[in-house]
């Protein structure tokens, strides 16, 4: 009997059945808490015993992505050393506590140093939920585990919106952080009675001393960095449109009811797609989804720069969010079978923290186009470009690497 298989027999039960659902809900939480500023922010600024202006509010949310980038890069190789359901349970107690103390925040100063601490444990969760899954993933599904696993991110952030809408006019903004520290209350108790541990610390030692370091050795250090080249391009895309998109459409002539219209038809889009996707991996192979998806986004990103009658706009939009969110998910997807097993939580989160950068260039990036008045047509352009690089970086990374069995059983397609 296989390695591999001897782990999963001896986690087949009740308690492996539970990876994937609080994976999911951890996964969620991470995507409220990393909306709920946006949601909140048009009260703050509006406050004034905050003193808030748009530059100082932007600050706010430039460090709580930093915290998130420093998360992620620390916590994948503590996650590859000590196993991920310990460190599920250290990133989401720390970021449910930090949102709830959020509520009680009495000034801006403090609020942003609570957001940058509670960015450390969110930018922790993806890293360990990601190769959790992957590792209780059914043989040759180990794409659509990643891609549904991603899905409760915008579930998350779809919630948050519309609890935005009923709750902040009722009983103010603090209220929201409240809600969204409220479900760890459930969450936290199932991961500790309920979570398996992962292979590397059910099969005792074994895990590297330095995780990192084999990012860097044995042939994967070219890997690494093209990895690393399309996760900064991927969250650029991601963060860059979804901060932009109405804003540039307005700029083409669109009203402010359409333009919002098709942010969210692009966020429709990017579920659908994370679910096709998903599908695609596992049929046809995760590299080369990856490289189809990121080419596909240029293309219909650089065709978003053709004002379409009615409801054309609304399907070229639609069909972007399709390719351009789960290019990137796709990429995690790829990382997570590329690694060995006892590095899978170093590589993710390798990539989704320098990838973080790419998430504070995005907004920057659309920013600046507007302010030239480039934003359209060329700010389509530049994203197609952007996508069109993630293609090409991707492509450099060949084929899995991965030796284990537990490795080769998610390559099989």
């Amino acid at each position: 009997m296989t390695t591999e298989s001897a782990g999963t027999s001896g986690r087949s039960g009740a308690r492996a059945g539970w990876a994937a659902p609080l994976c999911w809900s951890a996964v969620a939480l991470e995507g409220f808490d990393l909306v709920v500023l946006g949601v909140v922010l048009p009260s703050l600024l509006r406050d004034p015993a905050w003193g808030l202006n748009p530059a100082s509010a932007s600050l706010i949310s430039v460090v709580g992505l930093v915290g998130v980038m420093v998360g992620a890069l620390t916590a994948g190789p503590l996650t590859d050393r000590f196993g991920r359901r310990s460190m599920l349970l250290v990133t989401v107690t720390s970021f449910s506590v930090l949102t709830l103390l959020c509520a009680f925040a009495p000034g801006p100063v403090l609020f942003g140093v609570l957001r940058f601490l509670a960015g450390l444990g969110l930018g922790g969760v993806l890293p360990v939920a990601i190769a959790m899954v992957n590792e209780f993933a059914r043989t040759g599904r180990g794409g659509s585990a990643t891609t549904v696993l991603m899905t409760g991110y915008h579930v998350g952030a779809v919630l948050t919106s519309l609890l935005g809408i009923v709750v902040i006019p009722s009983i103010g903004w603090r209220a929201m952080f409240v809600i969204g520290a409220l479900p760890a209350l459930v969450l936290i108790p199932l991961i500790w009675a309920r979570l398996p541990e992962s292979i590397p610390v059910e099969h005792g030692p074994g895990a590297p001393r330095n995780p990192v370091a084999t990012l860097f050795r044995g042939g994967y250090l070219r890997a690494t960095l093209a990895f690393w080249v399309t996760s900064f391009m991927g969250l650029l895309l991601v963060y860059g449109l979804n901060t932009w998109l109405p804003e540039i459409m307005r700029s083409a002539g669109y009203a402010l009811g359409a333009a919002l219209a098709l942010l969210l038809v692009l966020n429709v889009g990017a579920i659908v797609g994370l679910l096709v996707a998903g599908r695609v991996a596992d049929k046809i192979g995760v590299r080369t989804s990856t490289i189809a998806w990121f080419a596909a986004a240029a293309l219909f990103l650089a065709l978003l720069s053709i004002k379409l009658p009615g409801i054309g706009v609304y399907v070229s939009v639609l069909l972007a969010g399709v390719f351009v969110f789960s290019s990137q998910v796709l990429t995690y997807a790829y990382v997570s079978q590329h690694y060995p097993t006892e590095a899978r939580a170093t590589a993710i989160g390798s990539a989704s923290g320098v990838g973080r950068l790419g998430a504070i260039c995005g907004p920057v990036v659309g920013g600046a186009l507007l302010t030239a008045g480039l934003a359209y047509p060329w700010g389509f352009y530049a994203f197609a470009v952007v996508a069109a690089i993630g293609a090409v970086s991707v492509s450099v990374v060949g084929r899995s690497r991965a030796q284990d069995p537990a490795d080769r059983r998610i390559e099989t397609a």
